[in-house]
């Protein structure tokens, strides 16, 4: 089974998907990690940012692989290297590119391809995965998601973290529709626990049918 989580950044996609995943005993696949992974391997190689093809070539050659929570790229363990503010600033440069997105698209289908995944990003219930058994689209009032990356990110100011969620929103616009028959879950007020919960009753009622 296939469970798509999609939504904004700050609806709680990464908690939420790697907890789900962890109940479930199923693989937790973050999209938005492999981007960030691939930004940074640009970066240490000085690829241009704005050169679409030389970002398509090093991605190709270079596909992003997950070791339980444990992001890899390029024979290097990234997952902490890919959080920090410098990848933040750039990562919708290099994901912007469509020729990228495509090459990440099949990777993110191989890797779905074994079954039994949580898979979350923007676009997975949509266009990555449109047949996955279930799909959930996050979302949550805005100040609730400057105050979670805040809690993320306390060496930003909640200023420059607020102005970033609306570029990032405006940027993400395009893709970030759900699909016609996910569940929409506002997570402004729940825990974790509650979100985990309420998806976790999805799949069964999914595994049942």
């Amino acid at each position: 089974m296939i469970v798509a989580i999609d939504g904004p950044a700050g609806s709680g996609k990464s908690t939420v998907a790697r907890g789900l995943a962890a109940r479930l005993g199923f693989r937790y696949v973050d999209t938005g990690a492999m981007y960030r992974a691939l930004t940074w391997l640009a970066l240490e190689r000085r690829v241009e940012l704005e050169d679409e093809r030389s970002l398509a070539e090093l991605a190709h050659g270079n596909p992003i692989s997950f070791e339980g929570d444990r992001v890899w790229i390029g024979g290097d363990d990234v997952t902490e290297s890919i959080r920090g503010a410098r990848i933040d600033r750039v990562v919708s440069a290099v994901a912007r590119h469509p020729q990228v997105r495509a090459i990440m698209r099949d990777r993110q289908r191989e890797l779905a391809e074994g079954g039994d995944a949580v898979i979350e990003g923007r676009d997975i219930g949509t266009v990555v995965c449109p047949e996955a058994e279930v799909k959930v689209f996050l979302v949550a009032d805005s100040a609730e998601r400057a105050r979670r990356r805040q809690a993320e990110r306390p060496e930003i100011g909640a200023e420059a973290l607020a102005t970033d969620l609306r570029l990032r929103d405006e940027r993400d616009a395009a893709q970030m529709q759900p699909a016609t028959d996910a569940e929409t879950v506002d997570t402004t007020a729940l825990t974790v626990e509650d979100v985990v919960e309420r998806i976790e009753r999805l799949v069964e009622a999914r595994a049942r049918a």
